[in-house]
């Protein structure tokens, strides 16, 4: 006879975000200064490829640690002395390698791996100790897989150090590259003790509000008393636009009571919302310094950044409450509205076309957002001044009372 598989773990509707989470959270807002800096590292009169790639390695490896960190203590954290213990050695390791790290695949980077294996080792003796007070079968599969990627990216990680040069290189890079990708072929596995969906969106959303802080710092040039003209004005609309896009889509659109979920999707995704957000702070920052003569590089950069900001929203999509799912005619407006921006910018690369045509294309966006939403549910401002919705049948009812 057939056996039925197991039932998936039961786990709470929701969990409070403890502020050892968030004290955690704030050693990224150094990190990701240090990051985005990189995006400015100029050479011979362009925007440095070795900078970029360098930048891409640092996000991914200092992301990919706080996701695995998140994930943990979604499903484990129980805001032990031992978990108070794992995070504050984290928050001192990752300090240690913001700063150990510079625009070039050069002995900088040597002690960049030594750190992020230790911050490797740190999360792997976490899933170990899970493993070990785990009671179920379910979890001592996840605990295991999860301590087997992260044994073998510290191992790559140190033995990628230790050799160095080129082959020390390509060791340490595809101990990265695997350990990044391989938690999203754990589904199978992880399914069985699902996600805490609320907690997750709630994690992500306040590491995507950093994100802004940095972008926010980065506006600070254009308010000053010699610099401040109208474009300093637009700037701050294109960054309220896409900040008020992203709470659309993840404050209200998403269904945060979803219940069996692995959470693998909105995870990745927000790696292209991260990125986005630190290519659109880096160009915004370059396009205010007229004279470095990389207006239309900033262009590019911003634009590209604004496609995977937007493409991280139409996959979020997928989490939609169904009354809420966006659609084609959102989509396309998005999509055609910022081709034609990054088109109208690199083919007239003059500052205020620049700040002018990001400004049209994300406040565009958000009117279409913010018109869809409005057009499926009713939005009303709260007394606390958040914003709540209710269906179109709630004010239909309402009016029909009223008449009586």
């Amino acid at each position: 006879m057939a056996t039925s598989e197991p039932l998936p773990i039961a786990v709470p509707s929701g969990k409070r975000v403890s502020l050892v989470e968030l004290f955690y959270d704030l050693v990224y807002v150094y990190m990701i200064s240090r990051a985005t800096a990189l995006l400015r590292h100029t050479k011979n009169g362009t925007i440095d490829p070795l900078a970029v790639a360098v930048f891409v390695l640092v996000i991914v490896v200092f992301v990919n640690s706080w996701m695995v960190q998140m994930v943990f203590t979604n499903r484990y954290g129980r805001g032990s002395w031992t978990d108070m213990f794992f995070s504050f050695a984290d928050m001192a390791i990752v300090l240690y390698m913001s700063n150990a790290f510079g625009a070039g695949f050069d002995r900088h980077l040597t002690t960049f791996f030594i750190a992020a294996g230790l911050l490797s080792l740190t999360l792997c003796l976490q899933y170990l100790l899970a493993h070990h007070r785990s009671a179920t079968a379910a979890d001592k599969q996840i605990t295991t897989i999860f301590a087997a990627i992260l044994g073998f990216r510290t191992l790559a990680l140190i033995v990628g150090a230790v050799v160095g040069g080129t082959v020390g290189l390509v060791i340490a890079l595809l101990g990265i590259l695997v350990s990044w990708i391989a938690p999203g072929f754990t589904g199978a596995y992880t399914r069985q003790h699902p996600i805490i969906f609320s907690h997750l969106l709630e994690r992500l959303t306040a590491l995507t509000i950093i994100m802004f802080g940095e972008m926010i710092v980065g506006l600070a040039g254009y308010f000053t008393a010699t610099a401040f003209d109208a474009g300093s004005v637009l700037v701050f609309l294109t960054v309220a636009a896409l900040f008020y896009t992203y709470i659309v889509e993840f404050d209200h659109l998403i269904d945060e009571h979803r219940t069996g979920e692995t959470g693998n999707l909105l995870i990745y995704l927000h790696y292209l919302v991260l990125f986005g957000l630190s290519l659109m702070t880096a160009a915004i920052e370059l396009q205010h310094e007229v004279e470095n003569g990389l207006l239309r590089p900033a262009a590019v950069m911003f634009f590209i950044g604004l496609a995977l900001f937007y493409c991280g929203l139409a996959l979020a999509n997928h989490y939609n409450k169904p009354r809420f799912v966006v659609t084609p005619v959102v989509v396309v407006i998005f999509a055609v509205s910022t081709v034609a921006g990054g088109v109208v910018c690199c083919v007239w690369p003059v500052r205020m076309v620049l700040i002018a045509a990001e400004t049209i294309v994300t406040l565009i966006n958000a009117v279409t957002i913010g018109a869809f939403l409005m057009n499926r549910g009713r939005v009303t401002l709260t007394d606390e001044g958040t914003f709540a919705i209710a269906q179109k049948e709630d004010a239909q009812k309402d009016v029909a009372r009223n008449q009586e």
